[in-house]
């Protein structure tokens, strides 16, 4: 049958009243417009409506009574689906088929299961029983909290989820709570090892694995106890001194609220929890407190735990560590923790905490069956609907190309984005930030950025976007004399206002502002603490209010890129989500609480459209600390938020930058270093003991940024210039001066990866499950990852590491250490070297990796030569891309693509005819000049090669020097 007959039959199919004249008690479909809508004889879903769009994906709508009339919400990650592609309809034995040429849709017309099979006839997603809905009623409106499980009892690899910083690679057996926040991005995308994805289409908090939320330890299944009596005993401590003992059923210093709990005989001067200021040297009274107890379990078994803490905790279990750990204390957040118990045998548990006014408390889940721990399982608090898509694909990448046809394609960013940014908490005047980039070019050290942290404005004045004249007297001709030092600058914007500002007065005219957090009376950290609140960006009208305000003040002044800060929405830190909630709604399409976690996506969608229209012929940037399905559209990238400066938050930031990755948002940062401190670190004079762990955790960190998708140095005091961090003459010096030249070396590679996530939806960060997804191990490995397709980075994460151990995955022709040439075979772990100033890189046999010389801003040197190292071993291949690096126009073809090929067994590189249509500025020709890597061949940036070639665009073989 053919597309166009296939297509006219599904036009009058749709238009047809139910068939399939079935039994009355084996349920009925009708056909729909790309698909069918299934009554089912039985079960919790009344209506099932699976459609077909694009290439094999379907979507899923499992309604339940009172919401049978939802077949196609709007959906903010969806807004324009594909159209359907060829498929059949079929029925038979009580089920309905809809077959395309990749994948088929099975629904069980007597209970409206659904499953997926491959082409092969396998099963991919097989649903597992059926829906859950609980009925609740938000502001006056009815809804439903939605569950689903799926794959009961699998060993598939799992990942995405958005970024979470738990050291969790493979999610399969985990608990991960989408709930947006300062450190977590929750983004509702399932990548699996059985090439498949599903994108679970809610904009509620979500939780992937166990659907019950986790409950205080004293509160649930754990019988807590503590000398013969029921609860903890807490020990209050002020300095040495024992200042109170009672007996608490939790440990719950969670909210702010919570801090009423406090005894009064232990309380003490300390670090205000929400001044957000580090007040190192301050004269504070000292405080601690212990929990100590038996935990007695129901069930013999795993059981999983949460501590949700700042400032320093640990957790110790029958005498044994399990946590250790410090967040400043006006950011906390959760460490998970697994113990084995048996039913009835009691467990001795302490908790020791050092409050500096921050927060606690302690979660607990009972464990589950087997099967159901291992499953694929997606729980909403608030819905109409089980709705979903199911993305198929050849290999991982496919189904994330998949999810970008759905949510919309990774456009490019600039190519100076790619380069090294410098920021800090924060620049204070006009000269200081000048100075900094006039210190980069005197001492020839590599810059294309630096940003604008928050407070350039009044200080009453939040949401004006004005200049504090005081302080930056001429910002245009600061922002002109950084564009003259060819470095671009960037802004931090919040989505906060003043209520006194006139854009605040407005937006709020027309009804576009939340007043949640104004009658709650709550005050930000700044001065004496001012009244606030976000506006709201789902109005049309306020996202174009929103942009022309920022425009007005700050675009037109040539501002090159936006920070965009606290988009969680964080309107008021340490709330609880109940009034979360209150602060941020309702909104202009709905209850903040249906719409929780898709905040972020409508304001960057804001600012990239009002960008689009103000210069469009300019690639926007927007980095923002949140994000949601489908913001690789909006020209945005994210950060990993105010991470602690600790190994344990470097070595987090490795899978939470992979799983976002596979999440399809491939551009991604991090604030190397760390953003808050410990005391010890930030003393003006640290001892020396202090200073030396910090500067190598600060290089460790940069040594990461170096490979990572941006490149960018941010945090508090101390100050994060390279030239202030590392000492002159320092082996630290030499080390980030090296990584920061190699970074530009690699530009060519670089931002070739970059262009493939429009081209061909890739990844630049990949996880080793993408390339090798047959080997088990490396489905778990959390602490290392391939950058590209070439390079497998294994960042050191432990102080003193002089050397790890790395695991290469088996490949053809093996591995190459980046730095000395020895090869390895793969297949097993080594003992990696990683001396002070490196850490292990490797790069894999057949691999061509195309670098430039060292610039000190990218685009200094066009004309460049090109290095092509070609690692032998294997075929390969590489099509390196080139554009005017500002444009649109790559959207349109204007860009030059180099195919080039190795082919192992002659040793022949074929240098192919150029393909694209151009660019204004761009070369004839190009100089490429050629290194074939063999085992033993140390790298060498500039010394002989083994070829030079001078190719003018038509198709060139280079044989190997015999």
């Amino acid at each position: 049958m053919t597309k166009a007959m296939t297509i006219s039959l599904l036009v009058a199919a749709s238009a047809l009243t139910p068939v399939a004249a079935l039994a009355q008690d084996a349920g009925s479909y009708t056909r729909v417009d790309g698909g069918v809508a299934v009554t089912p004889a039985t079960g919790a879903a009344k209506r099932v409506t699976v459609t077909v769009h694009g290439d094999g994906i379907f979507h899923v709508i499992a309604a339940p009574d009172g919401f049978t009339d939802v077949t196609r919400e709007t959906s903010l990650m969806v807004p324009e689906p594909p159209k359907p592609g060829d498929y059949t309809v079929a029925e038979r034995d009580g089920h309905v088929q809809i077959r395309t040429a990749r994948d088929t849709a099975d629904i069980d017309l007597g209970t409206g299961e659904v499953n997926f099979l491959g082409a092969d006839g396998k099963t991919l997603l097989d649903q597992a029983g059926q829906p859950v809905f609980t009925p609740k009623t938000i502001d006056g409106h009815g809804y439903v909290a939605v569950s689903q499980q799926f794959n009961r009892g699998t060993d598939e690899g799992l990942y995405g989820l958005g970024q979470h910083q738990n050291s969790q690679m493979n999610y399969n057996g985990e608990d991960v709570e989408l709930a947006q926040h300062n450190m977590d991005i929750a983004v509702p995308f399932l990548v699996s090892t059985r090439n498949y994805g599903i994108l679970w289409d809610n904009d509620s908090i979500t939780r992937f694995g166990n659907p019950k939320p986790y409950s205080f330890v004293g509160d649930g299944s754990l019988k807590v106890t503590s000398g013969g009596k029921p609860g903890f005993t807490a020990q209050y401590y002020l300095g040495d001194k024992l200042a109170v003992t009672r007996r608490e059923q939790t440990v719950d210093y969670q909210y702010i609220s919570d801090q009423d709990k406090w005894p009064a005989a232990a309380k003490a001067k300390t670090v205000a929890a929400d001044s957000g200021q580090n007040t190192a040297g301050n004269a504070v009274q000292t405080q601690r407190v212990v929990w100590t107890g038996e935990l007695t379990p129901e069930t013999t078994g795993t059981h999983k735990f949460r501590l949700y803490g700042s400032s320093y905790f640990k957790v110790f279990m029958d005498g044994n560590e399990v946590l250790n750990r410090w967040r400043q204390n006006w950011n906390p957040w959760y460490a998970n923790f697994e113990y084995p118990m048996t039913a009835g045998k009691p467990v001795k548990v302490r908790i020791e905490w050092e409050p500096n006014a921050g927060y606690i408390a302690f979660f607990h889940n009972k464990p589950m069956d087997k099967p159901d721990r291992h499953s694929v399982w997606f729980s909403s608090d608030v819905g109409r609907a089980v709705n979903y898509w199911f993305v198929p694909g050849k290999d991982m990448d496919d189904v994330i190309a998949g999810y970008r046809k759905l949510t919309g394609k990774a456009v490019m960013l600039p190519k100076w984005a790619y380069g090294f940014w410098q920021s800090r908490q924060r620049y204070e005047n006009q000269d200081q930030l000048v100075d900094v980039v006039e210190q980069y070019r005197k001492r020839n050290i590599p810059l294309d950025n630096i940003v604008q942290d928050w407070f350039y404005w009044p200080e009453n004045a939040w949401g004006s976007h004005d200049f504090d004249k005081s302080r930056y007297p001429d910002p245009k001709g600061m922002i002109d004399k950084v564009h003259d030092l060819h470095a671009h600058f960037m802004i931090s914007v919040w989505p906060k206002f003043y209520p006194t500002t006139d854009n605040y007065k407005e937006l709020d005219a027309k009804g576009y502002t939340y007043h949640g957090n104004l009658k709650m009376g709550n005050k930000d950290w700044v001065g004496p603490g001012y009244a606030n609140t976000d506006y709201d960006p789902y109005a049309p009208e306020a996202r174009k209010i929103y942009w022309r305000q920022i425009k007005d003040k700050l675009a037109v002044l040539g501002v090159d890129a936006w920070w965009m800060d606290a988009t969680e929405p964080d309107i008021h830190s340490n709330l609880s989500i109940a009034n979360r909630i209150k602060t941020m709604g309702p909104t202009a399409i709905g209850p903040a609480a249906e719409y929780f976690n898709s905040f972020p996506l409508v304001h960057a969608e804001g600012v990239h459209d009002g960008w689009r229209r103000f210069k469009p012929d300019v690639r926007g940037f927007i980095l923002t600390r949140s994000g949601f399905g489908g913001m690789q559209r909006a020209g945005a990238a994210v950060w990993s938020g105010d991470v602690a400066s600790r190994w344990y938050d470097l070595r987090a930031q490795i899978s939470a930058g992979v799983n976002l990755s596979m999440s399809g948002l491939p551009n991604w940062t991090h604030d190397i270093g760390g953003f808050a401190l410990e005391d010890r670190y930030s003393a003006k004079e640290p001892k020396p003991a202090d200073l030396d762990e910090w500067r190598e955790l600060n290089l460790r960190w940069f040594q990461f940024g170096a490979f990572s998708p941006l490149f960018r140095s941010h945090g508090e005091y101390p100050l994060r210039e390279i030239y202030n961090i590392s000492p002159e003459g320092s082996a630290m010096r030499k080390s980030m001066v090296w990584y920061d030249e190699l970074r530009y070396r690699l530009m060519p590679y670089i931002y070739t990866q970059a262009a493939d996530t429009w081209l061909n939806d890739g990844s630049i960060m990949r996880g080793l499950v993408m390339d090798f997804p047959n080997d088990a191990k490396a489905r778990d490995i959390n602490d290392e990852y391939l950058f590209g397709r070439a390079l497998l980075v294994a960042p050191v994460t432990e102080y003193k590491a002089r050397s790890r151990e790395v695991y290469l995955p088996r490949a053809k022709g093996g591995w190459y250490d980046f730095y000395s040439g020895r090869r390895i075979a793969g297949g097993d772990r080594i003992n990696a070297a990683a001396p002070y100033g490196r850490i292990p890189l490797f790069v894999r046999a057949g691999s061509i990796v195309p670098m430039g010389p060292t610039e000190q801003y990218t685009g200094q040197k066009p004309d460049a030569p090109v290095t092509l190292n070609i690692y032998t071993g294997a075929d390969g291949q590489f099509a390196l891309y080139e554009d005017d690096g500002t444009s649109e126009g790559y959207r349109t073809g204007q860009y030059s693509r180099i195919p080039i090929r190795y082919d192992d067994a002659t040793g022949t590189v074929t240098i192919g005819a150029r393909m694209g249509e151009g660019y204004d500025g761009m070369p004839a020709g190009r100089t490429f000049r050629i290194r074939w890597i063999t085992p033993g061949r140390a790298i060498d940036f500039d010394g002989k090669t083994d070829a030079t070639v001078e190719w003018s665009g038509e198709e060139k073989l280079v044989e190997r020097p015999r």
